[in-house]
């Protein structure tokens, strides 16, 4: 299942989260976000357990957009143990995003 995150839970959802998240930062109107998505969707059906899958929509929170300095989107950020540590821009196979969550 993928978390809509927000301001409000992303500390908790995100930083505080005890196995890997995956946060894709989209927008509605954005058509290579609406290609990614439904990989994003599924992997985190099959990563259940495993790793949680969050997204940002960029024009409803954009300050968690300008805090991790997403400038293009797709923007998929990977985190571990509540830090940033690897990311990817545009439209990546499912190996690449598969090599983000570990």
């Amino acid at each position: 299942m993928t978390i809509e995150l927000t301001a409000q839970n992303f500390e908790q959802e995100v930083k505080n989260a005890t196995v890997p998240v995956l946060v894709d930062f989209w927008a509605s109107w954005c058509g290579p976000c609406r290609m990614l998505s439904p990989l994003v969707d599924q992997l985190s059906e099959e990563y259940a357990g495993k790793a949680k899958f969050g997204k940002v929509n960029v024009d409803e929170q954009p300050q968690l957009a300008m805090t991790y300095r997403v400038s293009a989107i797709p923007t998929l950020i990977a985190f571990r143990n509540g830090q940033p540590v690897g990311s990817t821009v545009g439209v990546v196979p499912r190996s690449e995003i598969e090599k983000l969550i570990g």
